[in-house]
Formats: structure tokens, C-alpha cells, sequence
């Protein structure tokens, strides 16, 4: 009997043996995603501030030598790693970037191996169709003073830009691809990508004629369908869109995000469990809902590594982890051809960002607002642009927040270069004169507290020598400019009177919410780049003996708030 049995029990225990391994689940494939977001043409590294358990810390980070010798260390642990971006990679960019309409920086992207990115509202800065050239190639540009000075033969980025929700309202097609689908491992990878609605208000409108930008997670949800029916199986939304939260850069699965983005994803399609977010230049890696949302600072300082585990059966996405990473330099053996590109543009840089431009009665003309809504900055510039059109009759010039880039810093010599200059405005933005209302001049006070973020004082405008008014926030938008404080030269505005006015080409198109500029009259572009204008007034300060800045305001605006 016994010796039935054995024969028998020892098949029972190899079928059982065999059930259990053929029943043992697969290891997951895992896929390597690096994103970043808000680079803005940030060839070279620069200082990163972050606060992580109440500990403040300062690094130099960033850079693309130093992001490019990360990117082949990973690639060595995973050669099949996907590197994407969230917007506004050009646009608002130092003048090593900008001196070359960003070519530069798109080519260095290129370089590193981006397969794409969503377009910020900063890729739409100088119009649809110089986005398209810097997507495709090719010299016919406004910017012909910087459009191939760098390479003669520009020939586009080669990773691609998108936009769902950016119709062409003559075609009713996007005007850029809603999606890119990327295979890795075998499995199909889903991009789709978005800019933020508002995009109209903060870029000019005659840049995007013709253009409907529309809600984003509709946009997004209308691509799922044919991402899906394309074969793809894992999802990832790239918009340039975002928020904000008080917990660290780098605080894992963080809880208290807030912001545009939250509503966004609460309406997004259940499948869609990946958000790589930009705008509002956070560091951050969050859940909401069940959906991991993350973002990667700015400038390049820091990138976001992400690991997708995906059923290798069903190609599902079975989990995501997150984790952004500060890039200081020499943690990775160099990458010698982006150490070589970037010395590269800088040498050809030099001679130019180096010139001497003026003498400066500072060492920093700080674009940081006072209570009253004021900056140093912001008397300056708007200083400059009268100076540059009080020929053409013009009385008051503006110069809005949101346009000064960074703050004029010179050397202990008090000498700013070109460069220093070029970083401050870097927008090619032109002057346009127009004639305005003592009442529509009263509107466009009043248009600084219109936007959502207004009680930050981020729309407020810098006037010219001469104008001034006084707030008081205590009282309802739409009736804070205090009355009968508006004035001209001592002189109470009268609101019948017409005054000549000038702004740059931006605010003169109701940039930023300001309507009543739109509705100027006798408008004339006077073709004076911003920047030019600038640069003259500062050295013929400094020719005058009376070097032009300062590091406290001019006192044209006051508030009782």
C-alpha cells in the first residue's frame, strides 16, 4: 500500500510545486520618466533656496552640463529612460538665452535627449509663428537680430512641443500635436499635454490671433480617447499649469496642495494617474485624489525622477513613485558634450554680455515691491521708456511687474554690462505710444487689483517721473484709487483731458488684465525695443554725472492700507 502511495503523493507535491509557480505573479516592468519644468533658458546653473524641517539651505544647482551628466548616469541604469518637460522652457530667459532667441537652450534640450514637453504660456511670448520655427527650423523670424546668429542652420528641437487645447479656429485642429505616444519596454506610453486657459492674459494678443485656448482637462480627456485607441496603455499629462502647498520640495506623497491644478485633476479621466505639472515654478511630488501630481521647481535646479511599475501582462500601470532630486554639480562624472555646448555659447556670449553700459547710482535696483505696490526697478524702467518717447509728446509711461525679469544688479564698481541689462527685460517687447482718457487713466489704476493673485501686488504698475496716486486697500476693487490723488506734475488728472501715454507692446494690448489700455486710442508702435530704450537712458545718466537707480522708491505711489 505504502509503496502505491509514495509514487502517488510525490506527483501530488510536483503538481502542487508547479501550480504555485505557474500562479506566482511576474515582476512588474518598471519604466524611468525625468521631468522638469519652467527652465526658461537656464544654460548655466545659479543659487537654489529650499527649506526642508525648517532648515533653510542655499546651493548652486542646475545647469545644463550638470543636468546633462545626470541624465547619462541614469541612462546607464535605464538606457530606455523617457525625459520630458512641462512648459515654458524659453521665454522670460537669461540673456546667455534670449541674446540668441533661445535657440541655445532649445538646441541643449535637444541635446540631453527630451522626448517632448506641453508648451508653457511663455512659448506663445513672441507668436504662433515664431513657436513654430523654434518647433521646426529655420531663420524666417521678427527676431532677425537673433534669430540663426548662433547656428546659421537652426533647425527646430527636435523633442515635440504640445498642446490640446490650442486650436487653430480656421482649421479647428490643434495647432501643435495633443500627444506623443512613446514606447519603452514594450509598452506604449501616452504624453498629452496642455497649457493653461489663461494663456490670452499674460502674452500678447496679436501673437496668438486666430488661436482658442481651451478648458485643459476636457482638452486632455478628448486625447485619452485616441491616445487609448492608439495602442498605449500607460498615461502621463504634461501641463503647464499648477500650484502651490508649505510642505518641502521634496516631501514625499505630500497632502496640502492647492491651487488651479487640483480642480484640473479631479476632472480628469480615472486613468489618468500621472500629472507632470509647471507655472508656478513649485517644487513639489503630491497625491490628490489617488493621482500623484508633481513639480520640479525652475530653472533646471531641480528634476523630478519617476518610476511607473506596469503589469507586464495587461500593460497597466500598477504603481508611481516620485522623487525630486536637487542638482548640485560633480555629484555625476561629466558629460563632456554639454560641458563643451554650454562653454560654447558662452563664448560667444562674452563680448556682448560683458560690454560696459552705465555707471548706476546702486549696486542692485531691486524689482521688490513695497507695500504700496512700488519698486525701484519699476521707477526706472518706466523712467526710460518716457525718456525714449517724450518727443512723440508722450506725458506718462508704465511699466508692469510681471515684465522685470530680474533685478539690475552691478558690480561693486557700480558698472551693470549689457548682460545685467538684458536679463531685467528680455521680452523684445517695443514701446507703443497711445492716447488715454484722464478717466480711462483712472480705469487702468483701478485694473491692478483685478486678477486673481491681485492682494500680492504681482499686477501692479511702475509709473513714470511725475504721476502720482494713492490706494487704499480697505476699500471694494474697482474703487481703491483714492480720489482726487491721481496726478500729473502736481496737478490733479482732469478725466475728460486726453494724455499721451506710453507702455510696452504688451499692457498696450490689455496684457495682464488691463482692459483700458486695450481700449486706448491713436495707438503707434514706435519699433523701440524695451531694452534698447534702456540701455540708452542708463548711459546718458551716467554721461549726465547723474547715474540713474536706486534702492528705494521714488514715491509715486502711497497706500493707506
Amino acid at each position: 500500500m505504502k509503496n502505491y502511495l509514495r509514487p502517488l503523493c510525490l506527483a501530488l507535491a510536483a503538481a502542487s510545486l508547479m501550480s504555485g509557480c505557474a500562479t506566482r505573479p511576474a515582476a512588474p516592468l518598471e519604466l524611468n520618466v525625468v521631468a522638469l519644468n519652467d527652465f526658461h533658458g537656464h544654460l548655466e546653473g545659479g543659487k537654489f533656496n529650499y527649506t526642508v524641517n525648517g532648515r533653510q539651505t542655499t546651493v548652486h544647482a542646475g545647469g545644463i552640463d550638470v543636468i546633462g551628466a545626470a541624465l547619462q548616469a541614469w541612462r546607464k541604469e535605464d538606457r530606455e529612460l523617457m525625459f520630458v518637460g512641462a512648459g515654458d522652457l524659453v521665454g522670460g530667459t537669461p540673456a546667455l538665452s534670449s541674446m540668441w532667441a533661445d535657440e541655445a537652450s532649445l538646441t541643449a534640450l535637444s541635446m540631453l535627449g527630451m522626448n517632448a514637453s506641453s508648451a508653457g504660456n511663455h512659448e506663445f511670448d513672441q507668436g504662433r509663428a515664431e513657436l513654430l520655427r523654434q518647433q521646426h527650423g529655420g531663420c524666417d523670424s521678427h527676431r532677425a537680430d537673433k534669430a540663426c546668429k548662433l547656428d546659421p542652420d537652426y533647425r527646430g528641437a527636435s523633442f515635440t512641443y504640445l498642446a490640446a487645447n490650442v486650436i487653430d479656429t480656421a482649421t479647428g485642429k490643434t495647432l501643435l500635436p495633443a500627444y506623443k505616444i512613446e514606447e519603452a519596454k514594450g509598452v506604449k506610453v501616452g504624453y498629452i499635454g496642455a497649457v493653461l486657459k489663461d494663456t490670452p492674459s499674460v502674452v500678447l494678443a496679436s501673437g496668438i490671433k486666430g488661436l482658442a485656448f481651451l478648458d485643459e482637462a476636457d482638452a486632455i480627456n478628448k486625447a485619452l480617447v485616441e491616445v487609448r485607441a492608439k495602442g498605449a496603455t500607460v498615461f502621463v499629462v504634461l501641463i503647464h499649469e499648477g500650484g502651490h502647498t508649505d510642505e518641502a520640495f521634496n516631501e514625499p506623497d505630500c497632502k496640502n496642495l492647492k491651487g488651479p491644478i487640483v480642480s484640473i485633476a479631479k476632472r480628469l479621466d480615472p486613468e489618468l494617474k500621472l500629472i507632470i505639472s509647471g507655472h508656478t515654478h513649485t517644487g513639489f511630488q503630491c497625491k490628490v485624489d489617488g493621482r500623484t501630481i508633481t513639480q520640479a521647481e525652475m530653472g533646471g535646479h531641480v528634476l523630478s525622477r519617476i518610476k511607473l511599475l506596469v503589469d507586464p501582462d495587461s500593460r497597466l500601470l500598477r504603481d508611481i513613485s516620485v522623487r525630486n532630486v536637487v542638482l548640485t554639480p560633480g555629484e555625476y562624472p561629466a558629460d563632456p558634450r554639454m560641458a563643451a555646448y554650454l562653454q560654447q555659447v558662452k563664448q560667444r556670449s562674452e563680448a556682448v554680455l560683458a560690454r560696459p553700459v552705465a555707471r548706476l547710482g546702486a549696486k542692485v535696483v531691486t524689482r521688490k515691491l513695497n507695500d504700496a505696490g512700488e519698486a525701484p526697478l519699476g521707477n526706472l524702467i518706466a523712467d526710460a521708456v518716457l525718456d525714449a518717447t517724450k518727443a512723440q509728446g508722450v506725458q506718462v509711461a508704465f511699466m508692469n511687474t510681471g515684465g522685470m525679469r530680474k533685478d539690475l544688479e552691478a558690480g561693486d564698481n557700480l558698472v551693470a554690462t549689457y548682460g545685467q541689462a538684458q536679463v531685467v527685460l528680455p521680452f523684445s517687447n517695443t514701446i507703443v505710444v497711445m492716447d488715454m482718457t484722464g478717466a480711462q487713466l483712472r480705469a487702468v489704476l483701478e485694473q491692478q487689483w483685478i486678477r486673481k493673485h491681485a492682494d500680492s501686488n504681482a499686477a501692479m504698475l511702475h509709473p513714470s517721473r511725475g504721476f502720482t496716486y494713492r490706494w487704499d486697500g480697505a476699500r471694494p476693487r474697482g474703487q481703491r484709487v483714492v480720489p482726487g490723488s491721481v496726478k500729473l506734475d502736481g496737478v490733479a488728472i482732469d478725466e475728460a483731458r486726453i494724455y499721451r501715454v506710453a507702455a510696452n507692446n504688451f499692457l498696450a494690448e490689455g496684457g495682464d488684465g488691463f482692459a483700458a489700455f486695450a481700449e486706448a486710442s491713436n495707438k503707434r508702435d514706435t519699433q523701440i525695443l524695451d531694452l534698447d530704450a534702456f540701455v540708452r537712458y542708463l548711459a546718458a545718466s551716467d554721461r549726465s554725472g547723474k547715474p540713474a537707480g536706486s534702492s528705494a522708491v521714488a514715491g509715486r505711489v502711497e497706500t493707506t492700507k
